[in-house]
């Protein structure tokens, strides 16, 4: 997970800039939830040596350059990134490459000391049907500014050759399965959920699944929320979408270990369940409040169940199009806040926008 906060401030704000500007956070992080949930994160204030591309997915920094060279300032080689770089990472739509080392800030997880990857990405399922345009994951209304999520699925499954070293460890890879995503945008939301696996016992072909909602700031100068929700799956190239302009969605979550989610459009009802009991790991996510700071919880150890039918003459349930069950160490379910998030149950269509408002 990649982070930058106000690159245009490359260092971290003098008084006089915090009278001028007034209080920002600045900085570029990378972090890892690995092998055994084990958790490393490498975090800088300065960002003078982070590069990021304005049309495309693809972006990279230097914690720590090599002697006498000069810091890349876009995409280059892996063997010069290797020869010019310490420290640090580039990232691009198909080539994943970096290293970080551990910044000893992270006392309440079990972390790693090092971790190093290189490895490139084979697109499958990007946001949409194979073969045809490719969605925006808020719709079309996501290019004007007051409806942006900060939210982007970009690719819903890659397969992906490569390696990582995670610690003493190395694990390498031929065609295992990835997602990718744009998220955050300004700030994390007050609550937020999210669901993603594509791996999944007793499902003929390939799936993927991505759910996730949250209650997120919409611009303005009063302090206003409206609640969020989606399930998106991909099977057999055809891309399963529920969103509230095109049905019903309904979510039911606990403050964490229970997570369960059903929507129907018009033409097909879902249905997810997720529990676990493991503690999961808390990570960081950029915060209005404090920055790049811990702030959600992440666990890759959980049973997971997806049921899809086709919708019957009655709205009722149909014929199957795809049942799963997940039980291994793939897909994660995370909840924001894990100091302050409370029980969330929440319908939401069309028809009914729940929107909350806090006025200064």
């Amino acid at each position: 997970m990649y982070s930058v906060e106000n690159p245009a401030f490359r260092k971290n704000l003098n008084s006089l800039e915090q009278l001028q500007y007034g209080p920002r956070f600045t900085g570029v992080g990378a972090q890892i939830l690995g092998a055994d949930d084990k958790y490393i994160c490498q975090y800088t204030k300065e960002s003078q040596n982070f590069w990021g591309s304005r049309h495309e997915l693809m972006l990279g920094n230097s914690f720590t350059a090599q002697t006498g060279k000069k810091p890349p300032n876009g995409e280059v080689p892996p063997q010069v990134f290797n020869q010019s770089v310490i420290e640090g990472f580039q990232v691009t739509p198909l080539w994943h490459q970096g290293y970080i080392r551990d910044d000893g800030r992270t006392p309440y997880a079990e972390t790693v000391k090092t971790a190093r990857w290189e490895y490139s990405t084979r697109p499958v399922y990007g946001w949409g049907d194979v073969g045809s345009k490719q969605k925006s994951t808020a719709g079309w209304l996501a290019a004007f500014p007051v409806f942006e999520p900060h939210w982007q699925i970009c690719m819903a499954v890659s397969n992906f050759p490569g390696w990582i070293e995670w610690g003493e460890q190395r694990f390498e890879f031929q065609n295992a399965p990835s997602y990718s995503e744009k998220n955050w945008g300004g700030g994390f939301p007050r609550k937020w959920f999210w669901i993603q696996c594509n791996v999944f016992k007793g499902a003929s072909g390939e799936v993927a699944l991505t759910c996730g909602g949250g209650l997120r700031q919409l611009p303005g100068l009063n302090e206003t929320f409206e609640n969020a929700a989606l399930i998106g799956i991909h099977f057999g190239g055809i891309f399963y979408e529920f969103v509230p302009w095109n049905g019903i969605v309904e979510w039911e979550v606990a403050q964490w270990g229970y997570w369960h989610v059903t929507a129907d459009n018009e033409t097909h009802k879902v249905e997810l369940e997720a529990s676990t009991k493991d503690p999961g790991t808390t990570l960081r996510a950029p915060t209005t409040e404090a920055g790049l700071a811990p702030a959600c919880k992440d666990t890759c150890f959980a049973n997971l169940t997806l049921k899809l039918w086709e919708k019957g003459s009655d709205g009722s349930k149909g014929k199957f199009v795809v049942i799963g069950i997940h039980v291994a160490y793939l897909g994660c379910n995370q909840q924001y806040g894990s100091c302050r998030s409370w029980g969330w149950a929440m319908v939401q269509h069309v028809e009914r926008q729940d929107i909350y408002t806090r006025n200064h």
